[in-house]
């Protein structure tokens, strides 16, 4: 499932340069993360790397947003030609 980003994020940007996908920019309100870029760092990474550097846990799944790990691999493949 795609990562979000929720009301709780302080707008540090600590997230947007760990993200290997670029899918994670400034927004309105808060930073946000593009679902169609996440993979959850599968293909780079055990964990999402948001979520592991975010100091107020704003980086969270997505439950509306539901990816099996194949489907996140095709993702990965898609987005990175491999």
């Amino acid at each position: 499932m795609a990562y979000k980003i929720t009301e709780e994020c302080i707008n540090c940007g600590a997230c947007e340069p760990e993200c290997p996908n670029q899918a994670i920019s400034p927004g309105d309100e808060r930073y946000e993360i593009d679902p169609e870029k996440c993979t959850e760092c599968v293909g780079f990474f055990d964990e999402p790397q948001c979520a592991s550097v975010c100091p107020t846990g704003a980086c969270v799944p997505d439950p509306d947003r539901h990816e099996s790990k194949e489907e996140l691999e095709a993702k990965y493949r898609k987005l990175h030609g491999k």
